[in-house]
Formats: structure tokens, C-alpha cells, sequence
């Protein structure tokens, strides 16, 4: 497949106007919290938003990171499973989690990595962009990726991370798919994702009404093998909506498209609905709104335990059973 192949499936889809501003977040796999918390926040210099609770198992942690007010875009999310075993990358999933940092920054990230004794790759180039690579202590393959468009959020600096040079919001996510053609048309049809350029068996979308978090890869799956979801993967890549009005149309035209979704729930910080796109990877669309202050203010973002009301009965037997974060 070429880029004249897809654009001829783009000539005769039928879409209406889309809404949807970029990726709103990722969510992640994790086992230890505490090691995941640790890393998140000391090494890679990211703001915990949230500390709360696995909406189907109250019994673990959904922790959230992001830069300092939350903006969507930038917020990695993890469920925290003990004992899980490791995941393997591979055809539906999300391969690649990749982060914009400023060109001049390159050179800090491979030296932070090295003096913390993570393996990172030499940078390489990609699309014109310089990245280089490595993997969170589960396995989570990470990117970062050099450029120079001008920030447009607000880093969460460290005493060891300077704002200037921390990894600030999403720069992309790379899929991997055995359904290519009709993963892109999910994309660009419901999404308002276009293809820009190809190398190899890498297909790079944009959408341009997205201010960051903008890119979505696609790369062609190869063999018979298969990815399993665990320990290190993406649980789901998450894309942003205005509100809860928008949010209905895109489902709405999600269910005229043929595709399974469910009802609109709400996680507190965001409304959202769930499909599963052609190749097999969960997506979710959520809402900028409330935010997470709505249940604390700015300053406090993720200092006490938050629990969905339905939880709220069993707050000390919670917190007794969670692990502690800081000890």
C-alpha cells in the first residue's frame, strides 16, 4: 500500500466533520506501584495528578502523570497489577510510547539514562526527528524525540530536570497493525487523522486541529506472531474531545461506521466511550472536562488517595490494602 492507495480510500469515504484534538492520554500496565511511582516522578521527572483506583478492581492503584496542570496530551497513565507476567510487543498494540523534548536536550536524557544505568539506544533518525529510545522498568518502550516546535504546555521541573529540559507532552504513539489500510481509514475518517509521509513500513498520520500529542505511526505488522497485553504494554490509547456534546457525535458517527462502543461512563476526570478499532487496539475518546480538580485543588494534585464515589464506604480498608508510594 502506498500513500496514493490511501489517499484514493480517503477520496470516497464518507465522513462528517470531526472533532477529535489529538491524543488525550495513554494508559499503560505496570506491577510494582511503588517502583513505577519512583520512576515516573524521580527519574523522568513527570507530576503524579492522581492517585486513585482501578475503576474494576478498587484493590489496586490507576496512578496518572503529566506535566504540572494535567493537560491533556501529556497524561501516562498505569494500571498497577502484581504478578503479572511480562508483555511481548507485537500485532495489535501499541508499540511505541514517544515524548517531544527540546533539541537541545538530547545530550542531558543520554546522559541521565547512562548515570542511572538504563540501556538507551544512540539517536537515529526517523521523519526528519532525532529519538532516542529506552524502557521503563517494566518494559514500556519510550521515545524521545528532538524537535523544535515551541512548547505548549507546562512541564512539571524537578531539582535534577529543569523545565527547559524535561520531556514535555506526547509527541506520538506508534500502532502496530495486521489491518493497516482500515486502521487508517479508522483514523482519518472518524479521527481527523491525515497520512503525511511513509518510510518503509512506517505510515505517519497528523492531525492538525491538535495543538500537541498530535502523530500517530502505523507500522505494517510482519510475521505470524502475536503481541500479548501485559507487564510493559499499552492497555489503551485514549483520543481528546472538548466535552461531553462532542464526545456523543463522535460516537454517533463511531456506531454508523459499524463498530461495537459503549455507553458513555464517567471516570471522574473525563467522560469517555471505548471501541476497538479493525487491527485490534483499544481506543478511547474522553473529555477535557472536569479535570482533575475537581476533587482537589491545583496545588494538591495528587497527594491523598481519590476514590470514585461508589468506593468511598470502603476508604480505610483501601488504604490499609494499597501499597504506600512514598516509604
Amino acid at each position: 500500500m502506498n500513500i496514493l492507495q490511501l489517499n484514493l480510500i480517503l477520496k470516497y469515504l464518507y465522513f462528517m466533520e470531526t472533532k477529535v484534538n489529538g491524543i488525550h492520554h495513554v494508559t499503560a500496565i505496570a506491577t510494582k506501584a511503588k517502583r513505577n511511582f519512583l520512576f515516573y516522578t524521580q527519574f523522568f521527572g513527570k507530576r503524579l495528578l492522581k492517585k486513585t483506583v482501578n475503576f474494576d478492581e478498587p484493590e489496586t492503584y490507576h496512578l496518572y502523570y503529566g506535566d504540572e496542570i494535567g493537560t491533556p496530551g501529556t497524561i501516562l497513565t498505569f494500571f498497577a497489577w502484581d504478578d503479572i507476567p511480562p508483555g511481548i510487543s507485537g500485532p495489535e498494540q501499541v508499540a511505541q510510547v514517544a515524548y517531544s523534548i527540546s533539541e537541545d536536550s538530547l545530550d542531558f536524557w543520554l546522559k541521565r539514562l547512562k548515570s542511572h544505568h538504563i540501556q538507551v539506544s544512540k539517536p537515529i533518525e526517523r521523519f526528519d526527528e532525532t529519538f532516542i529510545s529506552f524502557q521503563d522498568p517494566d518494559g514500556l518502550n519510550i521515545e524521545l524525540i528532538a524537535h523544535s516546535a515551541p512548547q505548549v504546555n507546562q512541564p512539571w521541573g524537578t531539582n535534577d530536570i529543569p523545565k527547559g529540559m524535561a520531556a514535555t507532552g506526547f509527541h506520538s504513539v506508534t500502532i502496530i497493525s495486521r489491518c493497516l489500510e482500515k486502521t487508517a481509514v479508522i483514523l482519518t475518517g472518524l479521527l481527523g487523522y491525515r497520512l503525511v509521509d511513509r518510510k518503509d513500513n512506517r505510515y505517519r498520520f497528523i492531525n492538525h486541529q491538535a495543538q500537541n500529542a498530535a502523530i500517530i505511526d502505523l507500522v505494517a505488522a510482519s510475521g505470524d506472531g502475536r503481541g500479548l497485553i501485559s507487564a510493559g504494554s499499552v492497555h489503551h490509547v485514549a483520543f481528546r474531545v472538548e466535552n461531553e456534546a462532542v464526545l456523543m457525535q463522535c460516537r454517533k458517527k463511531i456506531v454508523a461506521a459499524g463498530l461495537k462502543i459503549t455507553e458513555k461512563i464517567d471516570r471522574n476526570y473525563f467522560y469517555s466511550v471505548y471501541f476497538r478499532e479493525p487491527g485490534g487496539v483499544l481506543f478511547e475518546l474522553a473529555t477535557d472536562n472536569p479535570g482533575f480538580t475537581v476533587d482537589e485543588p491545583l496545588k494538591q494534585l495528587g497527594t491523598r488517595l481519590q476514590l470514585p464515589r461508589q468506593f468511598e464506604s470502603r476508604r480505610a480498608e483501601l488504604e490499609n490494602l494499597l501499597p504506600s508510594l512514598n516509604s
